[in-house]
């Protein structure tokens, strides 16, 4: 079964549409990543997702269940984390006050696990949110996720703005959570260390979906990265981004 399916999704912001029968499935235990470049449609595609802009045609399915015109919080009871972009975090609360706030579901999440995960944030717990670093405040986006215990959890920008070596320790975070088991979707803008965790690939255009393929087979196209890419594409090295075996 598939943790996620979205069929012909139109979303408009008033009279602007935005997607063009956009389409996509994350299937259980995988990575997804959506690509595109900035204006693509990619959160305004997450946003229909889970409810916040919902679509005004489309169908969207989460662990098989119709999930279109539902409540944001009906769809995130069902299993389903959102890390929005720009962390969202409180700021006058501190680390311990903001893992307090989710009401989670039951399961192997809990804050002393989160803080295992997130060291930093352990040695943070009594810092107020806007105390932290950007780093921070992204690992605590995270954290506050994953206390909802969620079999889908979908990352939108997780490494923007952060230092190269904070992007790598949030992609390895991402590695070990879909080694748990999670099923995620991801929008992000560092085309070459999201295609190193990922399964399958989707990039938008315009608000369409372009292309839709294994990530293997995308990054052995390196025109198409070099465009989504641009010139401050990176190399990375796998041995940098995920734990040795």
């Amino acid at each position: 079964m598939s943790a996620l399916e979205a069929e012909g999704l139109n979303t408009y912001y008033g009279k602007s549409h935005i997607l063009h029968d956009v389409g996509l499935v994350v299937e259980e235990g995988r990575v997804t990543t959506l690509l595109g470049r900035n204006g693509a449609g990619k959160t305004t595609t997450l946003r229909s997702l889970v409810g916040l802009t919902p679509p005004r045609t489309g169908l969207v399915r989460v662990f098989g269940q119709p999930t279109t015109g539902l409540a944001p919080f009906r769809i995130a009871r069902m299993g389903v984390g959102y890390v929005p972009e720009g962390r969202r975090i409180f700021p006058n609360l501190t680390v311990e006050e903001n893992l307090q706030v989710p009401s989670g579901r039951v399961g192997p999440w809990t804050i002393p696990r989160v803080y295992e995960l997130f060291p930093r944030l352990h040695e943070r717990r009594g810092n107020r949110g806007r105390q932290l670093s950007g780093g921070e405040q992204e690992m605590l986006s995270i954290a506050r996720a994953l206390l909802l215990n969620p079999r889908l959890l979908i990352l939108d920008e997780p490494s923007q703005g952060l230092a190269p070596l904070i992007v790598r320790e949030v992609f390895r975070i991402v590695s070990q959570m879909r080694a748990e088991g999670i099923s995620i979707l991801l929008v992000e803008q560092n085309v070459r260390m999201s295609l190193e965790i990922t399964d399958d690939v989707y990039v938008i255009e315009n608000g369409q979906v372009v292309y839709s393929g294994p990530a293997a087979e995308f990054g052995a196209d390196e025109e198409r990265i070099q465009a989504l890419a641009g010139a401050s594409a990176e190399e990375w090295n796998l041995d940098d981004i995920l734990p040795a075996a």
